[in-house]
């Protein structure tokens, strides 16, 4: 068997914490001392916290509905972003100098950083019935800061808090305000386009008068009446034209009647002259013959009309010519014409003025009657295409009645927002509300100073029983009769005990008291030196019972 297969035993563990006492309570007190320092040195850390209350709208919601829709908790952590920008925390951190006591080398990003940690916002809930958002619901929130002067920690508190407050009053006043200019634009819009629709169908209207569905009516008396003035219009011309035939046979007749007066007077050169007349008259009735034979055909009354008076006026042209010509001294030149030619000429100029008043009226009844016939037919195309007409017009009724409730629906939105960011401007909607403000904490959150301790002690006695157990392994000394048996496999047949002498004991004795005097006296310059050049005593006591409550 060799040492390392010896098992200590009880006797062993005893002769060990003998020999290395000094060393142990050396360690523990030391690390223990280490322990309450440290615990005693860490500065502490105060935290300042204000509560802020989540109020409900105080008007019924189904009398004001608000624009801002979204839950608490949601909004709360929108702000907690935009309040925890970089901005806002460098202001805060040069405001109330939180840094001042670091080094050059800590960059503004890491102060933010460092500032971000500091703050805490802690959501406080309640149970509310089912159905609702999960089982909970939002009624109010901390906001937190740490730092470690009291009074800088509830300024900064009390910051943050009044970013919260207004921060939220923004929000809900911007999007309040975004949602009423939102809607009025949209308004506006669909208004344009109404009114765009109302001019298509006022201009449609207008181009379609008679073929809409509502003159219909219109359209077929409109109708009616022209084929009653076209009726009448030809009844009027067919007796323009017979009156035009029978005056013209009267003139023929007439005209007839004046050369057999002339002839019975004996006058040549009346008969010449009424022969030249009839000549004129026999080119006009050819000419308008020549005229109306490229309108009428040849079997219309005014071309058979017209032949017929050329054929008479021939006829009268050829008798006057067969008459012999009187001499020139028997003539009855510069004699007053008989009165019976005379009355026979002026029934040929009344019969030829009728004649011209009823080819007048002839011709004014033609052209109406190609104005009649062309507004007839108008009218007849206009009720022809009024099924189309009357679909197109459907179809923009239909766009203006989807674009009116269109924008009727926007209008009662917009009315709606309106209303809403009256409420949110009054602060009668939901709202964030100071419960708790913010106050100068009188105790640390932090360090747990008597936890620290306790930990310390532990660690102490952990660190003694270690560094003993270390240099028992390190030192390899054969102690005990056990250990030379182990060893040799033979027990010792005799012990002989470790006999101190005088000198040696006086020597130990001399060590303790040096080490005891030394201690105490390192002890006392310790205690006097932290009187004098840190703190007078009995307030460091109190200092340390104070963090130690």
């Amino acid at each position: 068997m060799s040492q390392e297969d010896y098992q200590l035993s009880l006797r062993d563990y005893l002769s060990i914490l003998k020999r290395r006492a000094l060393l142990i309570v050396g360690t523990f007190l030391g690390v223990s001392a280490v322990a309450v320092a440290v615990a005693l040195l860490v500065p502490p850390v105060y935290q300042s916290t204000g509560t802020i209350m989540v109020e409900s709208q105080q008007i019924p919601t189904d009398l004001v509905q608000a624009t801002v829709t979204s839950y608490a908790d949601e909004r709360i952590q929108i702000i907690k972003q935009r309040v925890m920008t970089r901005d806002n925390l460098l202001r805060i951190i040069e405001k109330y100098q939180l840094f001042k006591d670091r080094p050059i080398s800590f960059t503004p990003s890491e102060q933010i950083d460092e500032m971000r940690d500091l703050i805490t916002v802690q959501i406080v809930n309640a149970n509310v019935q089912p159905g609702q958002r999960g089982a909970s619901a939002t009624i109010a929130f901390k906001v937190s800061f740490e730092d470690r002067r009291p009074e800088i920690a509830q300024r900064v508190a009390n910051e943050l808090v009044t970013l919260f407050l207004n921060e939220n009053v923004k929000v809900r006043t911007e999007r309040a305000t975004q949602t009423t200019e939102f809607l009025t634009q949209e308004a506006n819009k669909l208004k344009g386009d109404l009114d765009k629709l109302e001019n298509q169908i006022a201009a449609y209207k207008q181009e379609n008068g008679v073929a809409l569905p509502e003159n219909s009516a219109m359209a077929m008396n409109t109708i009616q009446r022209l084929e009653s003035d076209l009726r009448t219009n030809q009844r009027d011309y067919s007796a323009a034209e017979e009156e035009a035939r029978s005056l013209d046979v009267e003139l023929a007749s007439a005209k007839a009647a004046v050369a057999s007066a002339a002839a019975a007077t004996g006058g040549g050169s009346s008969v010449a002259g009424m022969v030249d007349v009839n000549e004129i008259e026999l080119q006009k009735a050819r000419a308008q013959l020549a005229h109306m034979q490229e309108t009428y055909t040849e079997n219309h009354p005014d071309v058979r009309s017209a032949k017929r008076r050329i054929a008479g006026l021939e006829k009268a042209i050829a008798d006057a010519a067969k008459e012999p010509a009187k001499p020139a001294g028997s003539g009855t030149s510069g004699l007053p014409v008989p009165p019976s030619v005379a009355a026979a000429q002026m029934v040929v100029a009344k019969i030829e003025s009728r004649m011209a008043g009823a080819r007048s009226r002839m011709a004014s009844l033609r052209v109406e009657q190609g104005q009649l016939q062309v507004r007839l037919r108008e009218a007849e195309n206009q009720v022809l295409k009024a099924p189309q007409v009357e679909r197109g017009l459907a179809s923009l009724l239909r766009d203006r009645e989807s674009a009116q409730r269109k924008y009727e629906e926007i209008r009662a939105k917009q009315m709606s927002a309106q209303v809403a960011e009256n409420l949110e401007g009054e602060q009668k909607a939901e709202r964030f509300s100071l419960l708790e403000p913010p106050i100068a904490p009188d105790r640390p959150i932090k360090p747990n100073r008597k936890k620290m301790i306790a930990l310390g002690i532990v660690l102490a006695g952990v660190a003694a029983a270690g560094l003993v157990m270390l240099l028992e392994t390190l030192h390899g000394t054969v102690r005990g009769a056990d250990a030379v048996a182990a060893i040799v496999g033979q027990r010792p047949l005799v012990l002989v005990p470790y006999i101190p002498i005088k000198e040696e004991m006086a020597r130990q004795r001399k060590l303790w008291w040096r080490t005891a005097i030394a201690a105490i006296f390192v002890a006392i310059a310790l205690l006097a030196a932290i009187h004098f050049f840190y703190m007078p005593l009995d307030s460091l006591v109190f200092k340390i019972l104070l963090r130690l409550s």
